[in-house]
């Protein structure tokens, strides 16, 4: 397969061999492009709202320094309203077009993304719109980020217990930002970029759903869309069971839509 910058970027290009071996040696002329081979449909979606989600909103407001979650990031579920928001992921799924239906999940094996996949694939079974056998495929390179020593802190715990890397945080910027023993953003990238790899290869032809993390999404549209910088860092927050989708179009997956919520606009509560 080509490489992902000349498949997702709509980079491919002809080459010519000459060899120096001899003056019987000559040009061949052009090899024919490799095909492009992309997911006709690729929809990204951030899980459902999370224990966490709710406990970090509180303590922000609060400014406390510390939140009542005892268990690993990975084991972290979602919260009733996560499971509202992703029956009304399935509901949208079901009502998308035959065509852009996804027949594939790529899912975060985290508890809160495993749980929005499975709710959003029953709901969305329940109404006849995919099979309840479509295969579920966790992939540990659709992780959430990882945090190091900042991992499960409020804002307000960071200034307080780690001034230093707040400081350095700022200064460095999210992109580039590693705290000890996490990920950068950049990090992050690297690994979406190999998992987009493999799906391009494995899903050509076919819609595909993504199930995963706030920083995993903006990677996602990080590398598709060919983002500076400035543009990553300007987006806001990916919304719990929002919708992203790029589509095939001239070699390349170009967006959609970004972000959107719409489909939970009825959301019970």
């Amino acid at each position: 397969m080509a490489e992902l910058g000349t498949t997702l970027n709509g980079q491919h290009q002809s080459t010519q061999h000459q060899s120096a071996q001899g003056p019987h040696h000559h040009v061949t002329g052009h090899r024919p492009a490799t095909a492009t081979r992309l997911p006709s449909v690729l929809i990204a979606t951030r899980h459902g709202e999370s224990t966490a989600n709710v406990e970090f909103q509180l303590a922000e407001a609060a400014g406390a320094l510390s939140v009542p979650i005892s268990c690993r990031d990975a084991d972290i579920p979602l919260s009733l309203r996560g499971q509202q928001q992703a029956q009304g992921l399935g509901r949208w799924w079901a009502a998308l077009p035959s065509a852009d239906r996804p027949r594939s999940v790529w899912c975060s094996p985290y508890v809160r993304t495993a749980e929005t996949a499975r709710i959003a694939l029953a709901q969305a079974a329940g109404l006849g719109s995919v099979p309840v056998s479509l295969a579920v495929r966790y992939d540990e390179r659709l992780r959430d980020r990882e945090l190091g020593v900042l991992e499960m802190l409020p804002k307000a715990a960071i200034e307080a217990k780690h001034p230093e890397e707040a400081a350095r945080r700022r200064k460095m910027g999210e992109l580039y930002y590693r705290p000890p023993g996490g990920e950068s953003w950049a990090d992050v990238a690297l690994r979406v970029r190999s998992l987009l790899r493999d799906l391009c290869e494995e899903e050509a032809g076919r819609p595909v759903l993504v199930v995963a993390h706030d920083c995993t999404v903006l990677m996602l549209r990080y590398a598709l869309d060919r983002l500076t910088e400035e543009q990553l860092t300007a987006l806001g927050p990916v919304h719990n069971c929002s919708t992203s989708l790029w589509r095939a179009q001239d070699g390349r997956l170009r967006p959609d839509r970004w972000n959107s919520v719409g489909h939970l606009a009825a959301e019970p509560g």
